[in-house]
C-alpha cells in the first residue's frame, strides 16, 4: 500500500538525482538540447516535471487551479539556479499535498480527459503514483541527456 513517507522518499530521490545533474551541467549545458530529433534541454525537461507536480499534485489531488501551459514547458530556458529555487519549493508544496492526500478518495480537482476512465483519473494515491511515475521516468531521460551532452563537449 501506498503511503505518505514511502511516496516522499521516490520522490526526493528523484528530485535529488534530477538538481544534481542540473547544478553539475551548469546554465551553458543546462539549456542545450542534444543533437537527437525531439531531444529537450535538462532545464526544460525539469521544468516540465514541476508541471507535473503542479497539475496532478497540486489540482488533482489537492483540487487546486492550475494554469499549466505543457508545451511551453519544453521550450523552457534559463539559469539553473532560479530552476533549483523553483524545484525547492515545489518539493515543499508536494509534501503538504502528499500530507493532505486521501490516497483512496476520489480526486479532489479535475483530472484531464485522457486519464478520467484510468485508475489515475479515479484516486487520489494513483494520481501520486503517476507523479512518481513521470519523475522517475524524466529522472532517467535527464541522466541521458547528460551523458550525451558530456559526450558532445568533449569532442
Amino acid at each position: 500500500m501506498l503511503d505518505e513517507e514511502s511516496f516522499l522518499f521516490f520522490t526526493d530521490r528523484a528530485l535529488d538525482g534530477m538538481t544534481a545533474i542540473l547544478a553539475g551541467l551548469g546554465d551553458e549545458l543546462a539549456n542545450t538540447r542534444p543533437d537527437l530529433p525531439g531531444a529537450n534541454s535538462p532545464y526544460a525537461i525539469v521544468n516540465h516535471c514541476l508541471g507535473v507536480i503542479a497539475a496532478w499534485a497540486g489540482q488533482v489531488v489537492a483540487g487546486r487551479s492550475v494554469h499549466r501551459d505543457r508545451e511551453a514547458e519544453f521550450t523552457a530556458s534559463g539559469p539553473v539556479a532560479p530552476l533549483l529555487d523553483r524545484v525547492a519549493r515545489a518539493r515543499e508544496q508536494l509534501r503538504a499535498d502528499v500530507a493532505g492526500a486521501e490516497f483512496d478518495a476520489p480526486p479532489r480537482g479535475e483530472v484531464p480527459d485522457k486519464y478520467a476512465g484510468t485508475p489515475v483519473g479515479r484516486r487520489q494515491g494513483a494520481a501520486l503514483v503517476h507523479v512518481y511515475e513521470e519523475l522517475a521516468q524524466h529522472h532517467g531521460q535527464l541522466e541521458l541527456t547528460r551523458d550525451v551532452l558530456l559526450a558532445s563537449a568533449r569532442s
